[in-house]
C-alpha cells in the first residue's frame, strides 16, 4: 500500500497563551498568533485545543460564512447562539454550527469544572458559504472510540449522515471534511485508509495530562505513526502531523505509552 507521508507538528511550536481563564493552543494561525507556514491545510482554518476556567467562557459574538464546531473532552461547554439553541454538552459531545450569512453565540464553563475542548473552523464546499445557518449536537461514547476510529464528522452530502437534529451518527458538515476520533489503550493500534488522489489529512493527540507549553513528554500519552516505511513519528501529547497521500494509504496508529491516549483524525480533500 502506498505509504503517507508525515510531516510533525511539535505542540511547543504551536501558538499558545495563558489568559487566565483562557488557556489555548493554535496550531494554525489566529488571533495574535502568525505564522505564514500554519495558516490552513485543506479546508481546515483552526484548531484551538481551549481550557476555560470554571465560571468564565466567551461571551456573545459573531461568526459567518464557515463551519465551526467543538469536541468536548473533559467538564461541560454551555452554549447558546442568536437561532434560540441552548445546551450543556458534556464529554464525548460534539456540536456543530453552520454559521452560514450569520450567527452570534456563546461558550462557557458550565458548574463548578473547567472545559476542555478543541474547536475547530472549516471553510464550507463553494457556494454554500451564504447558506441558512445551522446547528447539530451528536454526543459519542468512550466505549465507541476505544481502539477504534469512530467518525464524528462527516460531509452533509455523505450518505451516512442525517440531517435530523434528533438523530445519532456523524455530525453534518457543508466542508469537505471528516473527523474522527479514538482511545488507544497501550499496546493497541488503530487504522485508517484513505481513498482517493491527492487526500490530505491531520492527526492531534489530546493533550490530556494538562496545559503544557514546552515540548510534549513527561506523563502524557505517546503514540508511534506509522504511514509505510519509512513514513514514521513519535508524538506525544499537544503533538500533530500533517498527513499527505497522492493515492491511496494506509495509516496505522500505536500507543507506545503506559495510559490511554485520545487521538482526533482529520480525513481532508
Amino acid at each position: 500500500m502506498p505509504g503517507v507521508k508525515i510531516i510533525p507538528r511539535r505542540s511547543e511550536e504551536r501558538g499558545h497563551a495563558d489568559h487566565g481563564w483562557l488557556k489555548t493552543f493554535h496550531t494554525f494561525s489566529f488571533a495574535d498568533y502568525g505564522d505564514i507556514n500554519h495558516q490552513n491545510f485543506g479546508p481546515l482554518r483552526v484548531i484551538n485545543e481551549d481550557r476555560v476556567r470554571a465560571h468564565t467562557g466567551f461571551g456573545m459574538h459573531s461568526h459567518r460564512e464557515f463551519e465551526i464546531f467543538s469536541y468536548i473532552i473533559s467538564g461541560e461547554l454551555e452554549h447558546a447562539d442568536s437561532m434560540g439553541n441552548t445546551e450543556v454538552l458534556p464529554r464525548g459531545a460534539v456540536q456543530m454550527t453552520s454559521t452560514g450569512t450569520g450567527i452570534s453565540h456563546s461558550e462557557k464553563a458550565h458548574g463548578n469544572q473547567e472545559v476542555h475542548f478543541c474547536q475547530i473552523w472549516a471553510v464550507p464546499r463553494p457556494g454554500e458559504g451564504k447558506g441558512k445557518p445551522a446547528y447539530f449536537t451528536r454526543k459519542f461514547s468512550d466505549a465507541q472510540k476505544l481502539n477504534q476510529f469512530a467518525l464524528l464528522v462527516a460531509p452533509s452530502t455523505a450518505s451516512e449522515v442525517s440531517l435530523n437534529r434528533e438523530d445519532s451518527g456523524p455530525a453534518p458538515i457543508r466542508s469537505q471534511l471528516r473527523m474522527y476520533a479514538a482511545l488507544i489503550e497501550p499496546g493497541a493500534t488503530v487504522a485508517h485508509t484513505f481513498k482517493g488522489n491527492a487526500r490530505k489529512g491531520y492527526l492531534h493527540v489530546i493533550q490530556k495530562s494538562g496545559y503544557n507549553p514546552k515540548k510534549a513528554g513527561g506523563d502524557g500519552a505517546r503514540v508511534r505513526v506509522d504511514g509505510g516505511d519509512p513514513a514514521w513519528a513519535e508524538l506525544g501529547e499537544g503533538d500533530g502531523a500533517y498527513l499527505v497521500t497522492k493515492e491511496d494509504g494506509g495509516l496505522v496508529v500505536r500507543n507506545e505509552g503506559d495510559r490511554v491516549a485520545e487521538v482526533l483524525l482529520f480525513d481532508l480533500e
